[in-house]
């Protein structure tokens, strides 16, 4: 496939920009931390508004961390790992587990026979159909925005991914390492909470910053896999390749936004070739003009996303709950 040759072109770190990117990341994020750590101790909440700013710095170091995990943002795996695991500190995610199940998704996205790991969970029209009531509001309960993104997603980073089942994998697969990333959050805390005088002083800072950062982080993941154009296929007509292309969005946006986002809106092309670092994605897009028009989300249309749910076998689309009515009567 020409598109997938393309990619390979871009797929070798370059440590220097890599650096770079951590340097002018994790900087100015230790020092609004250390800002409103102080500040609040103090007595100074209005420096709290600085978690929002935190909260989005926070989401270019989760890109960093996600690279690792694809051994795309240093060049050797050892390198990556290393960086990924402290970086897990502040990102409150376990690498490894994150790791292994991040890779599950990319191996089945838009496979309607192997959904369930690393992805939003998405019923055809006549799974929904199929429920008792109790279950159909349950799945609307779940697919409701509000609850997914601005309630599920701090959920999921604060309480969940404290939990060896939390992560979506086996829990004998997942507990020595959560237990051991928790023991050194809680370091990391009390170490804090002895310089500034309280627990509740880190507290007032952290979890506003990561639920921030777990606001834009869940809103991307979403738009990323839901939108209009997405294509999900039973198991024996599923292929890789296209499932990458369109299965996945290039959510267009601001410039600022895209630095802060870590390019994680060139979807499509992460999706084809996930060893192509963040740094790179913009390259390898405007290499091939047809990078350029496959799976357009603009900042605007996106938030029509909020209404998709269902997947419609028949129609091929993804559907809201209303369209689910009328699928139902022909």
């Amino acid at each position: 496939m020409q598109l997938t040759r393309h990619c390979l072109h871009y797929k070798d770190a370059q440590p220097a920009v890599a650096l770079t990117q951590l340097a002018n990341t994790l900087l100015p994020f230790l020092a609004l931390a250390g800002l409103m750590l102080w500040g609040v101790s103090l007595g100074w909440w209005p420096l709290l508004v600085l978690t929002i700013p935190a909260g989005g710095l926070l989401v270019r170091l989760f890109i960093f961390q996600h690279d690792c995990g694809h051994g795309s943002f240093l060049r050797t795996r050892t390198a990556n790992d290393r960086l990924g695991l402290a970086l897990s500190l502040l990102t409150v995610t376990p690498y490894g587990c994150w790791r292994r199940a991040h890779a599950l998704h990319h191996a089945t996205t838009g496979n309607l026979g192997k959904r369930g790991t690393g992805d939003i969970l998405t019923l055809t029209v006549r799974e929904y159909r199929a429920r008792p009531r109790w279950g159909r509001l349950l799945y609307r309960a779940y697919r409701n925005p509000l609850l997914l993104v601005l309630v599920g997603s701090p959920l999921n980073f604060l309480i969940l991914q404290r939990l060896p089942g939390g992560m979506g994998l086996p829990w004998r697969a997942a507990w020595r390492e959560v237990c051991l990333l928790n023991l050194a959050i809680a370091a990391l805390g009390a170490a804090l909470a002895w310089a500034v005088g309280g627990i509740g002083t880190v507290l007032l800072v952290a979890v506003p910053t990561i639920s921030v950062a777990a606001w834009i982080g869940g809103w991307l993941f979403f738009v990323q896999h839901q939108h209009e154009g997405a294509v999900w296929e039973a198991p024996g007509n599923w292929e890789f390749h296209r499932a990458a292309l369109a299965g996945s969005s290039y959510y267009c946006l601001p410039r600022p936004l895209q630095w802060l986002t870590g390019n994680v809106g060139l979807h499509h092309v992460h999706h084809l070739n996930s060893r192509i670092p963040n740094y790179r994605l913009q390259e390898c897009l405007d290499g091939h003009e047809a990078l350029g028009r496959l799976g357009r989300l603009t900042l605007a249309a996106s938030f029509r996303c909020c209404g998709l749910a269902l997947w419609d076998e028949d129609a091929r689309r993804l559907v809201g709950f209303a369209a689910s009515r009328r699928v139902a009567v022909r």
